[in-house]
C-alpha cells in the first residue's frame, strides 16, 4: 500500500531479465553436480563412451565403408554431438521447474526464466564438452579439419533449438498428462538412437527407407552438419530450413500451451511430477 512504484525503461528491464537468466543458468548447470568441473568431466566421459561404442560397433559390423570419405571418428562425432545436444536440450526443458515450483514464489522468477536457464545450461555443457573432446583429439591423435566450421556449428544450434521446441510441447502437456509425457519423451529419445540418422548418410538410403526418417528434424540437422564438416559430402535429400521451421512452429505451440498451463497452475501438481 505504501510501496513506492518506480518506472523502469525497456532496456533496464531487459538487462534485469538477462541477469536473472544468467544466474538461473548457473544454478541449472550446478544442479547436475555440486562441482562444475566434475559435472563437465562426467558429460565428456558420456560423449567419449558413445563415440567409442559406435566406433567398435561400426568396426565389428564392417560398416566403415558406408561412411563418408574423411576422418571416420569425426564422422561418428558429428552425429553423436548433435544427438546428445538435441536429447539433452529436450530433457532439460521437460524437467525444468514449472509454475507450481517453490522457486516461482520469488517475485522476479517465472517459468520462462526457468526454461531459458535449463536450455542454455544444457547447450553450455554440450559446447564445452565438444570443445574439450575435439581439442584432445586434435592434439593427441590427428588434426581436426572441418570444411565449414561456422556452418557446422550452426547445425549444432539447430539440433539444440529443435530439442528445445519439442521439449516445450512436452513441458506444456506435463502437468496434464505426467505419465504420458514421461513415457513419450523417453520413447522419443530412444527412437532417435536410430531415427536421428547418426549411423548412416541420407544420400546412401533408398527412397523408401529415407521416407522413414524425413519427419525427424534431427535427421536433417545431422546430415546437413556432415555436409558442412566434410568436403566430399554434399547432402541432396535434407535441408536446414525444415528443422528450423518445424522448431519455430513447435516452440510457438509449446509457449501457448505453457501460458495456458501457467494460468491454471495448481500447487497439487508438484506431487504429480
Amino acid at each position: 500500500m505504501f510501496e513506492q512504484q518506480t518506472k523502469t525503461s525497456g532496456v533496464k528491464s531487459g538487462s534485469r531479465l538477462l541477469e536473472l537468466i544468467y544466474h538461473a543458468t548457473v544454478r541449472s548447470v550446478r544442479q547436475s553436480h555440486g562441482n562444475a568441473l566434475v559435472g563437465l568431466f562426467m558429460n565428456i566421459m558420456q560423449t567419449v563412451i558413445f563415440v567409442m561404442a559406435f566406433f567398435v560397433m561400426f568396426s565389428i559390423l564392417g560398416l566403415r565403408g558406408s561412411a563418408v570419405r574423411g576422418d571416420f571418428l569425426l564422422y561418428i562425432m558429428s552425429g553423436i554431438f548433435l544427438f546428445l545436444t538435441h536429447t539433452k536440450a529436450l530433457g532439460a526443458v521437460v524437467s525444468s521447474e514449472g509454475p507450481a515450483s517453490p522457486m516461482m514464489k520469488h517475485a522476479p522468477m517465472n517459468t520462462l526464466v526457468a526454461i531459458c536457464a535449463s536450455a542454455i545450461g544444457a547447450l553450455y555443457i554440450q559446447v564445452l564438452s565438444l570443445i574439450v573432446v575435439l581439442f584432445v583429439y586434435h592434439v593427441a591423435f590427428t588434426p581436426v579439419v572441418i570444411d565449414q566450421p561456422v556452418a557446422a556449428f550452426g547445425m549444432l544450434l539447430v539440433a539444440w533449438f529443435s530439442g528445445v521446441a519439442i521439449g516445450m510441447v512436452f513441458l506444456a502437456l506435463k502437468p496434464w498428462l505426467p505419465g504420458f509425457v514421461g513415457m513419450a519423451s523417453t520413447i522419443y529419445a530412444r527412437a532417435n538412437m536410430i531415427a536421428s540418422g547418426k549411423m548412416f548418410l541420407a544420400n546412401s538410403l533408398p527412397a523408401n527407407r529415407r521416407s522413414l526418417f524425413d519427419w525427424n528434424p534431427l535427421f536433417h540437422a545431422i546430415d546437413q552438419a556432415r555436409g558442412y564438416t566434410f568436403l566430399n559430402y554434399n547432402p541432396h535429400y535434407t535441408s536446414y530450413s525444415y528443422p528450423l521451421i518445424l522448431a519455430v512452429v513447435l516452440l510457438m505451440v509449446g509457449l501457448m500451451g505453457e501460458f495456458y498451463t501457467r494460468k491454471h497452475a495448481s500447487i497439487s501438481w508438484s506431487a504429480r511430477r
